[in-house]
């Protein structure tokens, strides 16, 4: 489900429709501006706030997907102690 959320953000906001899950972001012709974006859709869609370093450090569907999914699924430090 989040691998699928990130293709169809990473696909309207690259306005591509063909590439692989494991092409960076980068060679795909993404740029800063883009990436903020695909950031404030993440936050929108998902839910989750990522900073821009790991989006840099994670840019690929595969890799971004990862981290997403292990952020989500992370017990809220929040709630630590409680």
């Amino acid at each position: 489900m989040v691998k699928h959320a990130i293709r169809k953000i990473w696909t309207d906001e690259l306005e591509l429709q063909e590439f692989s899950d494991d092409e960076d972001f980068f060679s795909l012709g993404g740029h800063s501006l883009v990436m903020t974006k695909i950031q404030l859709r993440i936050k929108r869609e998902i839910g989750l706030a990522i900073p821009m370093d790991d989006l840099f450090r994670h840019a690929t569907i595969n890799g971004i997907s990862d981290y997403v999914a292990a952020r989500l699924s992370a017990p809220s430090l929040n709630t630590a102690g409680a």
